[in-house]
């Protein structure tokens, strides 16, 4: 076993704060009852993902999805793929469960857990066709910088999971940050641009609100996608 591999899974800094965030009646009635439907528990074992969903399809990963709008809009979208979606806070897993079962949507999975864990315990590897890290906690203060998701150790476990030709694609709003994943991300043997650079935003990839009104206020949005070798 590897020095980052060891440090990876005792790691004692992590990119969360589990906060206590109010959960509404209608997320709660969405915990309760349609988790067991949509969700997978967490569990220190390999996860078979054809049949968690199924059916043989692309499986993309998307790690850290907020509300969930993003996520039911692509799924929607791309009916002939299967997203695996991780998020810890209960807030935001309520509402896109929500969303998946107003919407009908049965390409959909959700894991409510630390997606470092799930990575290294549950997915085979060459297992996705595709990851999704849409606006990382950006941790902006420089003495919080070491607690970003996006990190050489982590990258070098994750990419082993893309099968050859799939893609990794970053999006963040802090422009150090974007420079942080685009170093990290040409950093890793196992990766390659698919741009010059940073990307053009993929079409698949919607404007959030928060995105819409950051861009009429002149700021910034970066996005960073490179194809596993």
């Amino acid at each position: 076993m590897t020095e980052e591999k060891v440090d990876l899974r005792h790691r004692p800094i992590r990119s969360f704060v589990l906060r206590q965030g109010r959960v509404s009646n209608a997320q709660q009635r969405s915990l309760d009852t349609l988790l067991p439907k949509y969700g997978i528990s967490y569990s220190a074992q390999a996860l078979d993902l054809d049949h968690a969903f199924g059916r043989s399809a692309p499986k993309i990963l998307e790690i850290g999805f907020g509300m969930g709008d993003t996520t039911a809009y692509i799924a929607s979208n791309h009916p002939q793929n299967d997203y695996l979606a991780i998020e810890v806070h209960a807030p935001g897993v309520g509402s896109l469960l929500k969303q998946i079962d107003a919407q009908g949507l049965s390409n959909i999975r959700v894991i409510q857990h630390d997606a470092v864990e799930v990575m290294q315990h549950m997915l085979p590897d060459n297992a996705l066709d595709g990851v999704h890290i849409f606006f990382p906690d950006p941790w902006h203060k420089a003495r919080h910088n070491k607690r970003r998701l996006i990190q050489s150790p982590f990258i070098s476990q994750l990419v082993k999971k893309i099968r050859p030709g799939g893609y990794l694609h970053a999006a963040t709003d802090w422009q150090d940050y974007a420079e942080q994943i685009l170093a990290v991300f040409s950093a890793e043997p196992l990766l390659e641009n698919s741009a010059e650079g940073y990307a053009p935003k993929p079409a698949y990839r919607p404007l959030t609100k928060f995105e819409n009104r950051g861009i009429k206020l002149g700021h910034g949005v970066w996005d960073i996608v490179f194809r596993r070798k």
